[in-house]
């Protein structure tokens, strides 16, 4: 439900006032630590913090002069600091700003994310709880198979979404790095003592070696844990998208008041969140490839990542957000037709109770090809009938009420019988225990 998505929240993360917000809040504490080691004279530091601000305006007029745009945001910043302003990025490189910043930025939009994929995953077990024992068919190549429960199926959901959580949980930890290192990370010009401290107070973790930049497989990982999860729920997507269609409808999206599905065809009630979700998913899949390209720079480091970066990092994080915002409240209003999943299951007969016949029959004494050739054979006819009943041509004939009784026969259609170990599957799971998901594992 798109309303239920507010964007500036990730969106201002990743807008030009906080990237140089959070440039300027790294510098500083560089600053800060390179005073507290005798690298620059008492006081500086407080000074510096009391005037520096910066404006994005004037950035931008600078940058288009000097075409870079790390000397535009510090020019602009010390025109506000004054003589002081000299102390600023002494003995840093660029990327020693960028980089680090970066770790901030992506750590904040890593925790959004996990927020809202925590939120889904709870949303799921509620739903997967509430319909433990609501029978519905299984489908396998798109055919009926045997009943399953709804709930069970959305379990199958929310173990993956643990699963996805903790590869995200690993590659955002992977990716609190930063470096004060200097040009090509030799420590040229600062004081590795620099970098440990700077790390510490902003709680990143120093790179243990950098170039000139942090390795990009850190951030490459990212974005194939998001891509991952992007196609999950491309997956639960494409699930009620099939669940949804008219002649099938066991689910369907929640369709709000006053809401249309065509301009042409006012009975229309469209899955258009879930197609929504399936196509922000090839999005989000597509920005793990240029990622990954993103490792192979030249030598100790090109710039040909930061183009990429300044598009794929914002994108697929606001996307991801967004998808995840949007695909919980389907879930949450997602309206269930009990009754509709009754009627499938028993289209032609029950033919899809057919293993319960074949097991029946070989108890009595047939082999497995017998028994199979016999049961085949009603369900077939079943099948192709437009009216056909498979229940009703086992009833009819000799070969199996010969030998099995009608309340054998009934009692292969026994849905609970077949269903009896859901409990059992549930009970390998936790409830969710909190905010986090770290709880909620297979037992």
């Amino acid at each position: 439900m798109i309303e239920r998505y507010t964007l500036p929240e990730m969106g201002a993360l990743w807008s030009q006032e906080a990237r140089y917000q959070t440039w300027l809040e790294v510098e500083l504490v560089v600053l800060e630590v390179q005073e507290t080691l005798g690298y620059v004279p008492a006081g500086v530091s407080q000074d510096v913090r009391a005037k520096a601000r910066f404006d994005v305006d004037r950035i931008n007029t600078i940058e288009a002069e000097v075409k870079h745009d790390i000397i535009a945001f510090l020019t602009s910043v010390n025109e506000f600091v004054g003589e002081n302003g000299r102390y600023i990025h002494m003995g840093m490189t660029s990327s020693d700003l960028i980089d680090t910043a970066l770790a901030l930025q992506l750590g904040k939009a890593g925790q959004m994310i996990l927020d809202r994929l925590d939120t889904l995953t709870q949303t799921i077990w509620e739903q997967a709880c509430k319909h433990k024992h609501t029978p519905t068919i299984g489908r396998s190549h798109g055919i009926h198979a045997e009943p399953t429960t709804f709930g069970l199926k959305l379990l199958v959901w929310y173990d993956e979404l643990l699963r996805h959580r903790k590869r995200l949980e690993a590659s955002i930890e992977g990716l609190r790095y930063g470096m004060v290192s200097g040009p090509v990370g030799t420590y040229s010009a600062i004081d590795p003592e620099v970098e440990r401290l700077t790390c510490e107070k902003l709680d990143l973790k120093p790179a243990n070696v950098s170039t000139q930049i942090i390795q990009r497989d850190l951030h490459a990982a990212f974005l194939s844990d998001l891509a991952l999860l992007a196609s999950s729920m491309e997956k639960f997507a494409v699930e009620i998208r099939h669940l949804q269609r008219s002649e099938v409808l066991e689910v369907e999206e929640p369709f709000t008041k006053g809401q249309k599905g065509s301009s042409a065809m006012p009975h229309k009630r469209n899955p258009v969140g879930s197609e929504n979700i399936t196509g922000l998913a090839r999005l989000v899949r597509s920005y793990a490839l240029p990622m990954m390209e993103n490792i192979a720079l030249w030598h100790e480091r090109d710039i040909s990542h930061s183009s990429v970066e300044r598009v794929v990092l914002p994108d697929a994080t606001i996307l991801m957000d967004y998808m995840l915002a949007r695909f919980t409240g389907i879930i949450k209003d997602l309206q269930v037709y009990p009754e509709n999943m009754a009627r499938n299951m028993q289209l032609k007969g029950g033919i899809v109770f057919s293993q319960q016949v074949l097991l029946a029959l070989i108890q009595k004494g047939l082999t497995r090809e017998e028994a199979y050739l016999i049961v085949q054979r009603n369900a077939h006819a079943a099948w192709q009938a437009p009216e056909g009943n498979f229940r009703s041509n086992l009833l009819n004939d000799p070969e199996v009420t010969q030998r099995l009784e009608k309340t054998d026969i009934a009692e292969c259609f026994d849905v609970a019988r077949m269903l009896q170990h859901a409990d059992r599957i549930f009970a390998r799971f936790e409830a969710p225990q909190s905010a986090k998901m770290a709880h909620a594992v297979p037992a």
